[in-house]
């Protein structure tokens, strides 16, 4: 019996391989052998991080040939959102999902309206510029997309809490939202029009 428990431990103790302890640098650790004295290696020029290839700069950039898009990406965001049917429904849901991104991390300094007197405003921080202006009803969407992605002024870029498409989102409410305070009654379906006031009624 004792015999067999030997001839087991025996066994047992040439199953492990020199791989299991082989020598290793760390990460990070110093090293001798290169000559910066860095054992880990900086990445060989043009390497892409596994599902960071971004080619599409209009998508991921917000520009095409170095200016702002001035058309909205629909069919992309809504890929990438994952959001499927025609564009009317596509674009409902983006338009969801950016009022929701857009209460989260804008509203506190532009308001739920974009007016720029948010919670963070009324106590005390500097007021940023109304969505409403001429000049930002005027700018390409991509400009939008830049400033959330870059930040501008004393806004922080959101490119680390705010994903791609969820930028192009918010842009696509930041629109809409300029649009419903520059509407023109005409622009409304019939059934909303007949819920418009009419003004003072005649004696």
């Amino acid at each position: 019996m004792a015999l067999a428990g030997l001839l087991v431990a025996a066994m047992a103790a040439g199953c492990e391989q020199d791989m299991a302890d082989q020598p290793r640098y760390e990460p990070l650790e110093a090293s001798d052998f290169f000559a910066n004295g860095m054992a880990s290696r900086p990445l060989v020029e043009g390497t892409v991080a596994r599902g960071h290839l971004r080619t599409d700069t209009a998508f991921f950039e917000g520009t095409a040939d170095g200016e702002p898009v001035a058309e909205f990406p629909l069919s992309t965001v809504a890929e990438k959102l994952g959001v499927e049917g025609n564009e009317s429904q596509q674009l409902e849901h983006v338009l969801t999902r950016g009022q929701q991104r857009f209460d989260i991390f804008c509203a506190p300094c532009h308001d739920r309206v974009g007016s720029g007197n948010g919670m963070a405003v009324q106590r005390g921080f500097p007021a940023p510029p109304s969505l409403e202006l001429t000049r930002l009803r005027e700018a390409p969407v991509g400009h939008f997309y830049d400033v959330i992605t870059r930040g501008f002024g004393r806004m922080p870029s959101y490119a680390s809490q705010v994903p791609p498409a969820d930028r192009w989102a918010i842009v696509a409410y930041v629109r809409a939202l300029q649009l419903s305070q520059h509407a023109a009654a005409d622009d409304l379906p019939a059934e909303d029009r007949d819920k418009l006031p009419k003004g003072d009624a005649a004696p």
